[in-house]
């Protein structure tokens, strides 16, 4: 088992959703935390519900769009905790464009923070990682590394990085005493869909707020609920994690037929969705 008391964990995206959710529960744990966020008010309001716990608790506003800002959180992190044993790299973003009107601009800021800030946040905090006797490194890719949707192929690119990035990594790291989780929810409630860039969703047949409302109908999974199956897969020392029942039917089409689930699940959702005039 490995176990969270005491621990020393950094989590990024923790000012709403899941990384919130992760912060009280693993606060809960005995866990002592340094949050990241580019919300400041947000990771202020988280810190205050975990300082009711009677750990300690940092915060640090950092955009993990940003290289440098990931390494600065890894150092600070190290000045005000000592090393850390766990680095969960949470923070996500969404975008909906089709490619043929994707900008590159657009491109790269998801790519920045959905991939470069795992890959960033894995580099910065794995020479801490390695001087413990235990530790972990958490990446939350997505369902969609395994299934693909029309308008969501960065984020459909990035995922799919993540998942294959943390099986190298877990491949390096073989026979340390540091362990890689890699995460795979479906639909969570969170606020992803409301803050999502939109460009364009004539595809979908729908206007952006009746996507993001299909989005909340459809998300069954609570940030709470998510928080706990990762809890529980770091506790167990699992490699992989699937969040959701949704997450689980949809990593079992993909198991049966690799080149079909895209298409399945493309043509599910196009009848599931409502059509509306764009």
């Amino acid at each position: 088992m490995f176990q969270l008391k005491d621990k020393n964990v950094v989590i990024t995206g923790a000012a709403s959703g899941i990384g919130e959710a992760l912060a009280v529960q693993l606060a809960q744990q005995g866990a002592q935390l340094m949050l990241a966020d580019i919300d400041a008010t947000g990771l202020e309001r988280v810190a205050l519900a975990v300082g009711a716990f009677g750990k300690a608790c940092h915060t640090l506003v950092v955009d993990t769009g940003v290289e440098a800002d990931i390494f600065k959180l890894a150092s600070y992190a190290e000045a005000r905790m000592g090393s850390a044993d766990v680095i969960i790299n949470n923070a996500g973003v969404a975008l909906v464009s089709p490619i043929d009107k994707l900008q590159t601009s657009d491109a790269n800021w998801l790519m920045n923070i959905n991939f470069w800030g795992v890959v960033h946040g894995c580099r910065a905090f794995l020479p801490q990682l390695k001087n413990r006797p235990q530790a972990m490194i958490v990446n939350v890719s997505s369902i969609f590394a395994m299934v693909s949707m029309p308008t969501q192929g960065m984020y459909n690119a990035a995922k799919a990085g993540v998942r294959a990035f943390s099986d190298s990594l877990r491949e390096e790291l073989r026979g340390t005493s540091v362990g890689v989780l890699c995460v795979h929810p479906g639909g969570i409630k969170t606020n992803i869909a409301n803050k999502a860039r939109v460009i364009d969703t004539e595809m979908l047949q729908v206007s952006a707020d009746g996507m993001r409302h299909q989005f909340n109908s459809v998300a069954r999974t609570t940030p709470e609920q998510a928080a706990r199956t990762i809890i529980a897969a770091m506790q167990t020392q699992k490699t992989r994690v699937l969040i959701g029942a949704d997450a689980r039917i949809l990593d079992w089409m993909y198991r049966i037929s690799p080149h079909k689930s895209s298409n399945w699940f493309s043509r599910i959702s196009r009848r599931m969705t409502p059509k509306e005039k764009v």
